[in-house]
């Protein structure tokens, strides 16, 4: 399907549905599933990357698990609101994966979420170590929590 303003996903959306929010690194890609009521983003493991067709076919198979309608996608923005490379990444991955799969994907501005997952888990005293496995999911939860909120401002506002 390609990409979809936000303001298009609930159409898409039936009541067992959930929503993928991902973030997408060198070395990994992050992953957040919502519930089923649309209202929560948890971090899912990240898959490690190796190349474009393993990675989507691991990628499609969770979120087929998952029962996921659409893909909020983070898209590295700069802050004077500007694309970058990392920005033309996202854009290629999506155009890449448009044609494996029929869910559509939603661009979403994600600056600063990867200091705001990072802060997170350092508040939560979660190792160095650690941290570097688990920040990509989290900035993911952080992209997909963005994206749920607007959904809930839109649905009271319509």
């Amino acid at each position: 399907m390609g990409i979809i303003a936000i303001e298009e996903l609930p159409q898409l959306l039936t009541a067992r549905s959930t929503l993928a929010g991902l973030d997408l690194g060198d070395k990994t890609i992050g992953i957040a599933v919502s519930d089923r009521g649309l209202s929560f983003a948890h971090p899912r493991p990240v898959i490690m990357r190796k190349k474009f067709s393993v990675d989507a076919a691991a990628l499609l198979g969770l979120l087929g698990k998952e029962n996921v309608a659409a893909i909020v996608i983070g898209l590295p923005v700069n802050m004077d609101g500007s694309e970058g490379p990392r920005a033309q990444k996202s854009r290629t991955f999506v155009r890449n994966m448009a044609p494996l799969s029929a869910l559509p994907f939603v661009l979403w501005d994600e600056r600063l979420s990867t200091v705001a997952a990072e802060r997170v888990l350092i508040e939560m005293d979660v190792s160095r170590r650690k941290r570097e496995t688990r920040i990509d999911s989290a900035a993911a939860a952080f992209i997909l929590q963005g994206a749920l909120d607007r959904l809930r401002t839109l649905a009271r506002s319509g």
